[in-house]
Formats: C-alpha cells, sequence, structure tokens
C-alpha cells in the first residue's frame, strides 16, 4: 500500500544564520507555463466534451467569464490547500505564504488572484518586479502580502 506523503512543515522562519530562499523570476516563469499548459489541456478536454471553449478569444463574455472563473478556483484552490502551491509551484518546488511565513487561506488567496489582474494590465510590470526586488515580489505579492519561497 502507497502511503500518503508527509504534511510540509509551514514554518518558513529560520532559527539559525539560514536564509529564506525565494523564488525568482525565471523559476516563477517556468512554474506559469505548467500551470498554463495544464489549464489548456483541462479547457480543450472541457470543449471537446461540451462543445464549448473557454479560449474562443475575442468578445466572447461567457467564455471569458468562465476562463477567469476556472483561473480563479485552480490557482486560490492550490495555493491554498495543504501543499501551498499550484501543479507547476510544486514541479519547480517553490510554496506560495503570507508575509509571515503562514499558509495562505483561501481569501488571501483569492486576493493574490485578483491583484494578478493588476500585475497583468500596467503590462505586465508587476510580474517584472519579481526580478527586481529583494525578497523577489511582483506586484500581487506586494498587495497580497505574500512571499514564493523555495520548499526546504
Amino acid at each position: 500500500m502507497i502511503d500518503a506523503p508527509p504534511p510540509p512543515v509551514w514554518s518558513v522562519q529560520t532559527t539559525g544564520p539560514a536564509t529564506i530562499a525565494y523564488g525568482g523570476f525565471w523559476i516563477r516563469v517556468v512554474a506559469y507555463l505548467i500551470d498554463a499548459i495544464l489549464l489548456s489541456i483541462a479547457s480543450a478536454i472541457v470543449g471537446l466534451v461540451t462543445g464549448v471553449s473557454l479560449y474562443a478569444g475575442g468578445f466572447d463574455y461567457l467564455a471569458n467569464g468562465a476562463s477567469l472563473v476556472v483561473g480563479w478556483l485552480y490557482f486560490a484552490l492550490m495555493e491554498s490547500s495543504a501543499r501551498g502551491a499550484t501543479v507547476g509551484k510544486m514541479a519547480v518546488g517553490l510554496r506560495v505564504v503570507t508575509d509571515q511565513g503562514q499558509r495562505l487561506d483561501f481569501g488571501h488567496a483569492t486576493g493574490r488572484y485578483l491583484a494578478k489582474i493588476i500585475s497583468a494590465i500596467i503590462l505586465g510590470i508587476g510580474f517584472i518586479m519579481v526580478a527586481f526586488t529583494d525578497r523577489k515580489r511582483g506586484l500581487h505579492d506586494i498587495i497580497a502580502s505574500t512571499l514564493v519561497v523555495k520548499v526546504p
């Protein structure tokens, strides 16, 4: 019988000279690409089964709204889960925590997702900030008071 993996250790606070390792720009891009591929595959399957494409493009408000809801639920549910990360973040060894190092609740993860919309609207500058801030935080991380840390 296969045993479940051990639960994650949530405290990212260090007790010695060790420092917290933050998820930088490029590793987060890789994680997002993995997530985007998974969401695209899921959307294609839903589209084949229902005959409705979630990524129809243009001004199909129903498809765009459904796409927004699917993305919100994926990111918010996964980042507030016991693992604290989407599939892409898990694959590259990252976790999203509060700026106090604690697990996100669903409301906090929802706020982070909505703040990503602001990061995107300003020509992606909110995401590019990850490469230039001291704790590798994008605008959405600053707004939501979150950190993306490497899993020890």
